[in-house]
């Protein structure tokens, strides 16, 4: 099954809004609500700001009607300075004012942008953790980074900058306005009679330019995406000379994202410009209208060169929301993904029984006792009338019924899709059953927590993933407040420790990002040591051996004893030898269990798994053949 086909369609497939959601937008403020004293802070210095710029044309338009007067009555300007020191002053006051505003006013918005990044991240990365497998199947890696990464910093910066740009032009913008009508309702009614022709201009734009963010945003997750695979594939692409072939699929996505930018960058690009002609032919509206007031005695010259003062400055704030609602529609995108993201609830969680279980343990008066059903003895694992399907229709699994005492170990084998992981990522709770019922010690699995499960498992994968870092602290994330000797002796006891100890350090060895500097064998000892400092009542191998050499795996071998005794444990084997000791061996085909028994009674039994068995002991005796040749 490939990704395209369970891959469920993203935000920006849908079709787009013809304006801002401000649903979403509120959504996205209550980030902001967090940090009252950064919002209260930004708020008044957003008034003040917008204050002292309203106050600078009436301090220059009462210098100019007393220069008026003085000229006028006497023929001159009187001698000294005396009379414009309160007019200086007056400046110099709003000039500090504005300064410390403008400080403070940056400085918050900064505080408010980095929380808020902080928090987003912080939620999106939380909720990543909680949800379930199947929501990895439908999203690539580069899908889920470019929503953690690029999303969240450019909301972050329009919710901060935004706002501080908003307030501001919002403040400045209703402080003109009331200045203006004061100075004169006729020329500021002529004035604001633009105002439709902005709201109709602004929505011209609006829709074209959040339809092409979201263009840019869309195919900027595939990009993000393919430089993931890339990398993480660059063996196979060298392997299979597809150099070419990746660069020319690459060209493509990026000239779609280009061409999708440039729209983008033009219609931003003529937003501004429009909004500004609007403004001068309202200025030059407002000069005629005014030099005729003037002439006829109406109002003064220093009431109409504030007038024009603020005319002008009107557009300022006009323009500054005209940019910050562009922005706003661009960044609308990437908040519909971070939201969906964060808004998503698990499929797999703890049901409400348990829940409640949960929230009256932590008021119990007998601190860590265990929650009813979730105790430390495991008891028996039983599949009855089991069912699964990851799409609708197309069952993986169909009809097992499977009954597990405590401490037995099970080896799953069959052919390739025949549904063995699938069974135990249904016992983990990676995906949930679509079909029957799956019981722990007669407790439906869903009605224990899922931590419980959790804690009781030891998982090793045919493939393991090792964290940058130190053997040591690679070991010890199986058991994180586990001491220095604990993870020494859980690496000797899976047969570890003499690897380890062969490696520059030993246990400080720095193991690369993913374990690269370690060979495939190094990977899966130190994972089989990460396990079992887990103490797990339940231990699942998952083709744990099939991809180390075979030192290596005689190597575990010798510790598996030890390791599965008293432990309840399900191996999914690649190496039919590696499984003759089990207690019970299934043999699973087409989603159905066809053969079960012991090793013995397998092979005495002449079925599918002594076929298996057969055709895999001709295929080592030839690989045998082949190196003595």
């Amino acid at each position: 099954m490939s990704a395209e086909q369970i891959k469920e369609p993203d935000r920006d497939d849908r079709s787009p809004g013809s304006g801002l959601d401000l649903a979403l937008w509120g959504e996205l403020f209550r980030y902001a609500m967090r940090y009252k004293r950064e919002l209260a802070g930004l708020t008044f210095f957003a008034l003040t700001t917008g204050s002292c710029d309203v106050c600078f044309p009436l301090v220059s338009r009462a210098l100019i009607d007393e220069m008026t007067q003085l000229t006028e009555s006497g023929g001159a300007l009187p001698e000294g300075s005396q009379w414009l020191m309160p007019y200086l002053w007056a400046y110099a006051g709003l000039i500090v004012g504005l300064s410390g505003s403008v400080f403070f006013f940056i400085r918050y918005a900064g505080f408010l942008k980095a929380y808020m990044a902080a928090d987003i991240r912080e939620a999106g990365f939380g909720k990543l953790q909680l949800l379930e497998f199947a929501y990895f199947d439908k999203r690539p890696i580069g899908w889920l980074m470019a929503r953690m990464t690029s999303d969240c910093e450019r909301l972050a910066r329009i919710l901060a900058w935004g706002a501080l740009d908003v307030l501001w032009a919002s403040t400045f913008l209703v402080g003109i306005t009331c200045v203006m009508l004061y100075l004169s309702w006729k020329l500021a009614v002529l004035v604001l009679l633009v105002a439709p022709l902005l709201a109709l201009t602004s929505r011209f734009f609006q829709k074209r330019m959040l339809t092409a963010s979201r263009s840019i945003r869309k195919i900027n997750s595939t990009i993000t995406a393919d430089f993931n695979e890339s990398i993480q594939g660059v063996l196979t692409t060298k392997s299979f000379v597809r150099e070419q072939d990746n660069l020319a699929s690459f060209e493509k996505k990026t000239d779609a994202m280009f061409e999708s930018s440039v729209r983008n960058a033009v219609l931003a690009a003529a937003y501004l410009p429009v909004i500004l002609s609007i403004g001068s032919l309202a200025t030059a509206a407002a000069l005629i209208l005014g030099g005729y007031q003037v002439a006829g005695g109406v109002i003064s010259l220093g009431t109409l060169v504030a007038f024009l003062s603020y005319t002008r400055m009107l557009f300022e704030p006009l323009q500054q929301l005209a940019h910050i609602f562009s922005e706003m529609q661009m960044a609308q995108a990437s908040g519909e993904r971070i939201i969906e993201m964060i808004a998503t609830e698990p499929a797999i969680c703890d049901s409400e029984l348990v829940k409640k279980k949960i929230a009256d343990q932590a008021h119990d008066p007998v601190p860590g006792r265990a929650i009813d059903g979730d105790s430390d003895q495991l008891g028996r694992i039983v599949f009855q009338d089991v069912e699964f399907a990851y799409l609708p229709g197309e069952l993986v699994l169909e009809g097992i019924n499977l009954t597990v005492p405590e401490g037995e170990t099970v080896a799953l084998v069959g052919s390739t899709g025949g549904g063995k992981s699938t069974l135990v990522s249904l016992l983990c709770r990676f995906y949930e059953p679509t079909g029957g019922v799956i019981s722990v010690d007669g407790c439906d699995l869903r009605e224990r927590s899922l931590d419980w499960l959790q804690s009781h498992l030891g998982i090793v994968l045919q493939d393991p993933h090792l964290f940058s870092g130190s053997v040591l602290e690679n070991i010890r994330y199986g058991q994180l407040h586990a001491t220095d000797d604990e993870v020494y002796r859980a690496a000797r006891t899976v047969g570890a420790e003499e690897t380890i100890l062969r490696l520059p350090g030993g246990y400080g060895f720095n193991v690369g990002a993913g374990g690269s500097l370690l060979s495939a064998g190094e990977r899966q000892l130190v994972s089989f040591a990460r396990a079992i400092l887990a103490e797990p009542r339940i231990l699942i191998m998952d083709e744990a051996t099939s991809s180390i050499d075979m030192e290596t795996e005689v190597q575990i071998q010798k510790g598996l004893e030890r390791v599965l005794e008293g432990r309840t444990s399900f191996v999914i084997a690649h190496r039919l030898s590696t499984i003759e000791g089990a207690d019970r061996i299934l043999v699973i085909e087409g989603g159905r269990i066809v053969e079960e028994g012991s090793h013995l009674a397998l092979m005495a039994a002449r079925g599918r798994y002594h076929e298996l068995h057969a055709r895999q002991g001709i295929d080592e005796v030839g690989v045998h053949i082949e190196d003595w040749s």
